[in-house]
């Protein structure tokens, strides 16, 4: 067990922070944000993903999670009260290293979108070496967003995912301390 590692050493401070560091980067698809600086979780957890967890995961909250993650399972369970696993069909959260199959994950529906998962991705980082051009809501014209660790057909598989809106799929990506987030409302095209 590892729970004696810990979480936030200021909760509410660092938790506003984060959320606020999610919020900007759900709204303005393609900035990259700090979060989880200073924070020293379990392996493999990044600093970005355990402050994601730490801010959007309660005991409420059902997460499944990646079988490479099990080795903080007991950290999630005891700083986030977590619902671990939860089967991926099911979960407001999915935690993965590798992007799953968006379809398996919760869609909601036209009438409760809301119901719908965010998929928390650790990637390799957030400075490419891949590009995307991003566009739709909260993008001016268009937004680059530079990804390492995403699979070679990740575009078709977002643009799968963005045709069922206002269902599918949210996407927030995590590396090192850094986060951006892709929103299922956003079209995706490679630079």
């Amino acid at each position: 067990m590892n729970i004696d590692l810990p979480g936030f050493s200021d909760p509410v401070h660092d938790a506003q922070a984060c959320f606020r560091a999610v919020l900007d980067a759900m709204s303005r698809p393609g900035t990259v944000r700090a979060a989880g600086a200073g924070l020293l979780p379990p392996a493999p957890l990044a600093p970005a993903t355990a402050a994601v967890l730490l801010t959007l995961v309660d005991g409420e909250t059902p997460l499944g999670m990646a079988p490479l993650f099990q080795p903080a399972a007991d950290w999630i369970s005891f700083h986030c009260g977590a619902l671990v696993p939860a089967d991926a069909g099911r979960a407001a959260f999915v935690l993965a290293t590798a992007l799953p199959d968006l379809s398996m994950a919760a869609q909601g529906s036209d009438d409760r979108p809301e119901d719908s998962a965010t998929i928390i991705l650790q990637v390799a980082s957030l400075a490419g070496p891949s590009r995307f051009r991003l566009a739709g809501p909260g993008i001016q014209s268009h937004a680059i967003l530079a990804v390492g660790g995403l699979p070679a057909d990740f575009v078709a598989r977002w643009a799968r995912n963005q045709r069922l809106f206002p269902r599918g799929v949210d996407l927030i990506l995590c590396a090192g301390d850094r986060l951006a987030a892709l929103p299922r409302g956003i079209r995706v095209s490679e630079v």
